[in-house]
């Protein structure tokens, strides 16, 4: 049975495996001391919050989110990493995460939960077309 809950001091060395597995999925590099930078900003949880999955007792997954302001509406949260272990997928882990992450959406007024995907994780896109609605639009980024 999975277990939903804030992430805790103790889980920080199962949560940096899981982090990194995120991050090696995007290929994205980020130096080691960005794991502790970030570790200590979700455990401050004033402007990222982080959610953990635990599976027989273990960290199997972890969402991490922020609320942001929106020009038309109430804030809006935004769901920026959502991570599984593969060895724990297919037990109901990421719908889990996603659902808490929407309850403490709820929780703070927000009007709306978003994020985004790549378009060819097939996997991934078929839970969120499940529970979620895409709209079609893309991202570009300017780099600065």
């Amino acid at each position: 049975m999975i277990e939903i809950g804030c992430l805790r001091a103790e889980d920080r060395a199962a949560w940096e495996v899981l982090a990194r597995g995120y991050k090696d999925f995007y290929r994205t590099v980020v130096p080691d001391e960005g794991y502790e930078e970030t570790w200590q900003r979700l455990l401050n949880g004033t402007e990222l919050h982080g959610v953990g999955a635990w599976l027989d007792g273990q960290l199997v997954g972890i969402a991490h989110y922020l609320f942001h302001a929106a020009v038309w509406s109430a804030d809006s949260c935004y769901l920026q990493d959502l991570f599984v272990d593969e060895k724990a997928r297919g037990h109901g882990a990421a719908r889990a995460l996603i659902e808490r992450v929407a309850e403490e959406a709820r929780t703070h007024g927000a009007t709306r939960l978003y994020w985004q995907t790549k378009e060819d994780n097939a996997t991934a896109r078929a839970l969120y077309d499940k529970v979620a609605t895409f709209h079609g639009f893309i991202r570009y980024d300017y780099t600065l």
